[in-house]
């Protein structure tokens, strides 16, 4: 079950993307588009056969949306990654621990995730991308949303002790 979409005019900008992905040529493998029920509602959709430099591709659509762009090597696919201009998040699923530690480190991403479609860490880890995709200074949860959301005071204080008794 997927929720509904924010709003109106976000549905219409989702539904854009899967029209015109369909209009160069991608396959629309899975179409969410059409749901019958009220509301600002898209099932998930698969892109398949999206290419470098198409909007579904350096976008950050923010739908139930999967885009597919096919390569033939992990270098290929890295670069693509770090190609764009956002970073919130990179995956690869993989069996090799090798092939993960090298994507890991090379993946130009606020959030690796490996074996994971979406792989948002839990607290107190923050969440939050690079380049493009980040919001201000910090993460927008963890210890980088605390410090974001307060306001914080320094108070330096000396006391002069007159008297000894506490109490007084």
């Amino acid at each position: 079950e997927v929720g509904a979409i924010i709003s109106a005019k976000a549905k219409d900008r989702i539904e854009g993307y899967i029209t015109r992905a369909a209009e160069r040529g991608a396959q629309i493998r899975l179409d969410g588009r059409n749901q019958q029920r009220a509301g600002n509602y898209i099932g998930p959709t698969l892109i398949d056969g999206i290419t470098h430099g198409d909007e579904c591709a350096n976008d950050e659509i923010f739908g139930p949306v999967l885009s597919v762009l096919r390569v033939r090597t992990l270098d290929e696919a890295i670069a693509v990654e770090n190609a764009n201009p956002y970073g919130n998040a990179a995956c690869i699923y993989t069996t090799s621990g090798a092939t993960a530690r090298y994507f890991e480190m090379r993946a130009e991403a606020g959030m690796v995730g490996v074996n994971i479609g979406v792989p948002v860490p839990r607290d107190p880890f923050g969440f939050g991308g690079w380049n493009a995709s980040k919001f201000g200074p910090g993460d927008i949860t963890g210890q980088d949303a605390i410090s974001f959301w307060t306001k914080t005071k320094k108070i330096t204080v000396k006391w002069t002790a007159k008297s000894t008794n506490w109490m007084s």
